[in-house]
């Protein structure tokens, strides 16, 4: 297992993933997801498949990261982070700034946590 402080950190990153996974596999198309990401109704069910496969992506890093931080694995840990991170970056510049805050920066933090710790 990680440091813990490296662990809290990667854990923290972890259940936001899991929260955007509920919110684009489950949500994406019902009126918080709608709010959420500015669609109209006939916005989401157009993208609705497509935000379901990202969905299952960020549910697959958060079982990677937890997996891997469980493990005491730093390098794995590490390298999911740095992924987050630069999806983190593209999306922010891509999509909503608010990415960069949500799903970037924590991941950052994670890793100069891990790396000062593990």
């Amino acid at each position: 297992m990680l440091p813990l402080p490296a662990l809290a950190a990667v854990v923290v990153v972890a259940v936001a993933h899991v929260g955007f996974m509920v919110l684009e596999a489950v949500l994406w198309t019902t009126p918080t997801g709608r709010r959420i990401f500015g669609q109209t109704s006939e916005q989401a069910e157009t993208t609705k498949v497509l935000a379901q496969n990202q969905g299952v992506y960020n549910g697959a890093l958060a079982a990677l990261l937890l997996w891997f931080a469980f493990r005491g694995d730093s390098s794995a840990t590490l390298a999911v982070l740095a992924f987050v991170v630069v999806v983190g970056i593209y999306g922010g510049f891509t999509a909503k700034k608010t990415i960069l805050l949500l799903q970037a920066a924590p991941a950052v933090i994670a890793m100069l946590v891990t790396l000062a710790v593990a």
